[in-house]
């Protein structure tokens, strides 16, 4: 994440390569003692709490079979429990993510607080099943609690074999995801016709197509959101590491531009939970501690989308 008191360094110069719920927010024991408490969000379908900051692995992750690189993704998986979180988003797309994952976790020896979020990426559906064990098995979970359909690929005889694994107890959650803006009018198709628990896409201070239909369309069918690509991956915090921290990020208690797209992102009544990526100890507190304190209301998120437009 960038560092106020370092000028001219952005956080995407640190990356290793290139309701929801209408309820209030909650306030979860999940962090370790002496953490700030963790705002979360309920997942409509089952009324389970997950804080409201989780963690992707696009990019950051996929550091292949360097040791060093490995154990320091490792800690930012502990540096992300130890903070409250819950959510790790991945997908057999992101490279060796996955395998990198389950390095993190084998180490830290635990896996009691983890929401796993897996998606399954093949236009062939009849290999779906394999892909799926073979994530499981990178992972190390006895199953995950969530799978999402990627990028809407072969969605149809994808979301059917799902439903099935979830009503025998093989996953907790059915979700679908894209990460293009393009296929908008589909994913709003899905989400009106479909059974799904959670849907995935991206939102940001720039990226806000989503609030003028599928926003409302997930609270309107219990839908949870997890968004992705918080930070337009990094080129957001690289524009506005430009400029001052706007007064009224203080009253948010935001002391950087990560903190502000986060809360921003989170603070919208349909999001369940927000994804971002790192690869630094650092970037994840400064990350996790958006959980944490005031949220803007619909009138500041209204003047932060718009004065950050203005930059």
């Amino acid at each position: 994440m960038h560092n106020p008191g370092t000028r001219g360094f952005s956080r995407r110069q640190w990356l290793t390569t290139a309701t929801a719920s209408l309820a209030p927010l909650a306030w979860p024991a999940l962090a370790q003692p002496g953490a700030a408490p963790t705002h979360s969000r309920r997942i409509p379908s089952s009324g389970e709490a997950v804080p409201v900051i989780g963690l992707g692995s696009w990019i950051t992750f996929n550091v292949g079979n360097d040791p060093k690189a490995r154990d320091a993704c490792a800690e930012v998986v502990r540096a992300f429990f130890a903070a409250g979180g819950r959510v790790i988003d991945s997908s057999p797309m992101y490279g060796s993510s996955q395998p990198v994952i389950g390095h993190a976790l084998a180490q830290l020896g635990r896996t009691d607080q983890l929401f796993s979020a897996e998606k399954v990426w093949v236009g062939d559906a009849a290999r779906g099943p394999a892909q799926m064990e073979a994530s499981r098995a990178f992972w190390g979970v006895p199953r995950f609690d969530l799978m999402q359909v990627h990028n809407l690929l072969s969605w149809e005889q994808h979301l059917p074999r799902l439903q099935d694994m979830k009503a025998a107890g093989r996953l907790r959650y059915v979700g679908i995801s894209t990460s293009e803006g393009r296929r908008h009018a589909e994913l709003e198709r899905i989400m009106r016709t479909q059974r799904i628990d959670f849907v995935q896409l991206t939102h940001n201070l720039l990226d806000r197509e989503v609030e003028q239909r599928l926003l409302p369309l997930a609270q309107e069918r219990g839908i949870a959101v997890l968004v992705n690509r918080p930070f337009r991956q990094g080129a957001l915090l690289d524009q506005l590491a430009r400029h001052k921290l706007p007064g009224w990020a203080a009253d948010i208690g935001c002391d950087n531009w990560a903190q502000v797209a986060l809360k921003f992102v989170v603070s919208h009544p349909a999001v369940t939970c927000a994804i971002p990526a790192t690869s630094q100890v650092a970037h994840l507190r400064q990350n996790m501690a958006a959980a944490s304190g005031p949220m803007p209301d619909a009138a500041l998120r209204t003047r932060m989308a718009r004065d950050v437009a203005a930059l």
